[in-house]
């Protein structure tokens, strides 16, 4: 049983600090060779701060939209990734999947992918496809112009 601080506090990291936090970067296209699990940051120990070696962009960012998780998981998973929890890794999003993920808005089968987590929230892809399709938009508009796009979530 919770006091009433810990359910304040259970309250507050759930549903107000806590959750699904997902983004997409631009980068050079070639800067990075890996398809999966590769970093963009290094641990200055100097400093004791990441620092970035390769110029990036954020070109997106979705708060708790877990079909867009679960589309991406599959991707990383059919790229060779790994890691079961799908958490702080990173996977570069080619144009093919761009276009693919483009056709699961459209056809409205995007939320088929969707993946519960705790910190996740609630399916919604129907309110986020104008907001998801400006995001292939942007990818696509990325890739015209010499760059490619990796995805990368953390929760």
């Amino acid at each position: 049983m919770y006091n009433n601080i810990s359910y304040i506090f259970v309250y507050n990291l759930k549903d107000n600090i806590m959750g699904l936090d997902q983004f997409a970067y631009r980068i050079k296209k070639d800067e990075i060779q890996e398809d999966v699990d590769f970093s963009t940051e290094k641990f200055n120990e100097e400093t004791s701060e990441y620092e970035s070696f390769v110029e990036k962009e954020e070109i997106h960012y979705w708060r708790k939209h877990p079909a867009m998780q679960g589309w991406m998981k599959e991707l990383y998973e059919s790229k060779g990734g790994e890691d079961p929890s799908f958490n702080c890794v990173n996977v570069k999003v080619s144009e093919e999947d761009l276009l693919e993920l483009q056709r699961d808005i459209k056809n409205n089968s995007l939320s088929s992918h969707f993946e519960e987590g705790f910190f996740f929230g609630d399916e919604k892809s129907d309110e986020l496809k104008d907001d998801d399709l400006e995001f292939i938009s942007k990818g696509l508009e990325a890739y015209s112009k010499g760059y490619e796009i990796y995805y990368s979530s953390w929760w």
